[in-house]
């Protein structure tokens, strides 16, 4: 398996081939904060502890864009005081990033993509929930950094108009602050994508073969193995039936029954108008009947996605590849047709989500802390309405996690009295979020965040639900101001508790 210091050569050679003239966008900025919070520390009425909390937050924008280059960053470090000494289960800091870039090393043929991310993770679904950043981010209960990178060179070449290929090579790391009872792991893959190219006029294929090894340094190593054939067979131009056929085969410490085994599907892909996009399947893998579902359209003020899966999955691919929808990519179908250029609506993409006070991902929520495999079905549905003078953006989920794999080797997560609590586990969850423009520099927010997890084998619940309402006015083209109250209150079966905070913050940003 490869080292990261093996792939120094590799980062040097990329680096090399950096042109300079490439358009390279740095934007410092500074944040600070006074809140006050009955509750800092999301404890019961009996044990929780008020606070005055002065929040510093350095920041630093990187964006930069050539025919070879295309690279993105953000960085945030928040740095907390507290007006009571000695207050029990709070962070003192917070460190988040996130990195991605492409380089185009030799066009048409060699691209490098690469990644790399930090954040505060819910270790488990059962607690105060961690990934709604704009909630309280003081507490440490149920909280640890997670932090990943991942470098992944890939060949690609058109064989004329019969087909083409994509081979890439993918190395990535993830590891968290609870190493002791979550294992820093390691994963290496391989995978290999043809299609079929524009001399195949009403009948298309295609072919992928993935393999994955997974080092983890605590829990033993597993693999994982997919090969996968397309059809697919024109009926017009808006309809398309397809077909696939596969053969899935894992290697983990499996709780008994199938790890491997031959798939098939079959459904439809129909696209009426530039708009409207539905692509539906269903079909049998080793595990049981299974389906798919990726529903897309847009109107003049709203854009509508809706999406199932059923698949093999783990936390730290959830990490590598959130099952999450991307507020960004929602928000891209909805402007692209009012704003062609893919710089200009990026730039407009960002500042609506700062405006509108949205999160990064769309319920995020749904992950935890497990080593290992499970099933998971998901229901996701999310829609933008966009209008003259106001905006909102509303998403729904539901998942289902059954365990596939030993409960063993989450004993140091769960302890022995509760090792059957992710054995499967049922979410569901809202976000729900409006603002309205005051003025070309004013914004009212108003956002509303439910989260309910159940372990179906143990009964055990839990429950939050956060209310923020919110001023956002900009003083200046680098000075924005923000006046907001928070409620949040939730319940633990598993921890035994109930918590109500109530906040009250302002906040000056500026861009330097």
């Amino acid at each position: 398996m490869l080292r990261p210091l093996r792939l120094a050569p590799l980062a040097a050679a990329l680096l090399a081939t950096l042109p300079a003239h490439a358009e390279w966008k740095v934007t410092p900025s500074f944040s600070l904060s006074e809140s006050y919070t009955d509750n800092v520390n999301l404890r019961n009425d009996a044990t929780k502890r008020s606070s005055w909390v002065t929040e510093a937050v350095p920041g630093l924008d990187v964006q930069g864009h050539s025919a070879r280059v295309d690279f993105t960053a953000k960085a945030r470090l928040y740095y907390y005081d507290y007006s009571e000494e000695d207050v029990p289960g709070v962070r003192n800091s917070t460190r988040q990033y996130d990195a991605a870039g492409r380089v185009n090393v030799v066009d048409q043929l060699f691209y490098v993509d690469a990644s790399a991310g930090a954040n505060a993770r819910s270790i488990s679904a059962f607690g105060p929930v961690i990934e709604d950043g704009d909630g309280n981010r003081y507490t440490s209960d149920n909280s640890t950094d997670v932090k990943t990178w991942r470098i992944s060179p890939y060949l690609t070449h058109r064989f004329g108009t019969f087909a083409s290929a994509i081979l890439r090579y993918s190395h990535d790391s993830v590891n968290s602050d609870s190493r002791s009872v979550y294992g820093d792991s390691t994963a290496d893959g391989v995978s290999l994508d043809i299609a079929s190219g524009t001399g195949f006029r009403n009948v298309g294929w295609n072919l992928r073969y993935a393999r994955q090894d997974i080092e983890n340094e605590g829990f033993g190593d597993t693999s994982s193995e997919n090969a996968l054939l397309g059809l697919n067979y024109r009926i017009g131009t808006t309809l398309s039936l397809t077909a696939t056929g596969g053969y899935d085969k894992y290697d983990y410490q499996a709780l008994g029954g199938r790890t491997s085994g031959a798939s098939w599907s079959t459904g439809f892909a129909w696209a009426p108008s530039a708009r409207t996009n539905i692509q539906m399947s269903v079909g049998r893998h080793f595990l049981g009947n299974t389906g798919s579902l990726m529903a897309l359209h847009r109107s003049r003020h709203s854009t509508w996605k809706v999406a199932y899966s059923d698949a093999v999955t783990t936390t730290r691919s959830q990490f590598t590849l959130p099952a999450a929808i991307d507020t960004a990519s929602l928000l891209d179908s909805m402007f692209s047709t009012t704003i062609p250029d893919p710089v200009m609506r990026r730039q407009a993409i960002e500042a609506y989500i700062l405006a509108a006070g949205l999160p990064p991902s769309l319920a995020e929520s749904i992950n935890y802390l497990t080593n290992r495999y499970m099933r998971q079905k998901l229901l996701q549905g999310s829609v933008v309405f966009d209008w003259r003078h106001s905006s909102a953006v509303l998403s729904l989920y539901a998942s289902r996690r059954t365990a596939l794999s030993s409960a063993q080797s989450d004993s140091g997560l769960l302890g022995s009295q509760l090792s059957s609590l992710n054995d499967s586990v049922r979410q569901y969850g809202a976000d729900a979020s409006y603002n309205y423009r005051l003025s070309a520099r004013s914004t009212a927010v108003a956002s509303l965040t439910s989260t309910h997890a159940r372990s179906i084998d143990t009964g055990l619940e839990s429950r939050q639900n956060s209310l923020r309402l919110g001023l956002s006015h900009r003083f200046g083209r680098s000075v924005r101001g923000n006046l907001e109250y928070r409620r949040t209150s939730g319940n633990s079966e598993v921890q035994r508790r109930d918590y109500t905070e109530n906040a009250v913050s302002a906040t000056v940003t500026v861009q330097l």
